[in-house]
């Protein structure tokens, strides 16, 4: 495997990770429960997710050939009016991750030396798209742990619950490596 094809498997399967654990916090969440605020100042779950998807779509619509920051694009609106019910937020949550996917397999025969602009701002692909991969990772953290602030004991944990790494480290390595 070359280092191109390597590192489109690796961010692929970042991505599909930072997804998954967007869909796990969702299915643990109510229609209220997306729209919930700790302070007046903060945004909420639908918010967050409006404003990522607003950045896939426009990030990943003709990456290529058209700056990452299209006209149609209108950022500061993506913190207004968040979506209002959970189907809502998971339908465009959907649009903005396939948008992300389908760029990703246009990418297989692509230059990766070759330059495309974020902002007027000149980017190789590798650059790109490790800037939108920490993008969406910080943003999904968000959107953890503000689902764990609003379900608190009922939180189903994303990865090893607290407590349970001694048994999580056996079942990976067996009773002799640890």
């Amino acid at each position: 495997m070359n280092f191109q094809e390597n590192y489109l498997s690796n961010v692929i399967f970042e991505f599909h990770r930072y997804k998954t654990m967007g869909d796990k916090t969702f299915a643990q969440l109510t229609d209220e429960d997306i729209l919930w605020t700790h302070s007046q100042t903060d945004n909420s779950i639908a918010i967050i997710v409006k404003h990522m998807v607003g950045n896939m779509l426009s990030r990943w619509t003709n990456f290529w050939m058209e700056d990452g920051e299209k006209p149609w694009r209108n950022r500061e609106v993506e913190f207004e009016a968040p979506y209002t019910t959970k189907n809502e937020m998971l339908d465009a949550w959907e649009k903005g991750w396939k948008c992300l996917f389908d760029a990703l397999e246009k990418m297989k025969t692509l230059d990766f030396e070759a330059k495309i602009k974020i902002r007027k701002e000149e980017h190789t692909l590798v650059e790109a798209v490790n800037r939108q991969l920490a993008h969406y990772a910080s943003h999904v953290g968000q959107l953890v742990f503000i689902g764990k602030m609003i379900k608190g004991a009922q939180w189903k944990s994303l990865s090893i619950p607290k407590g349970a790494s001694e048994t999580f480290n056996k079942k990976m390595f067996g009773e002799d490596k640890i």
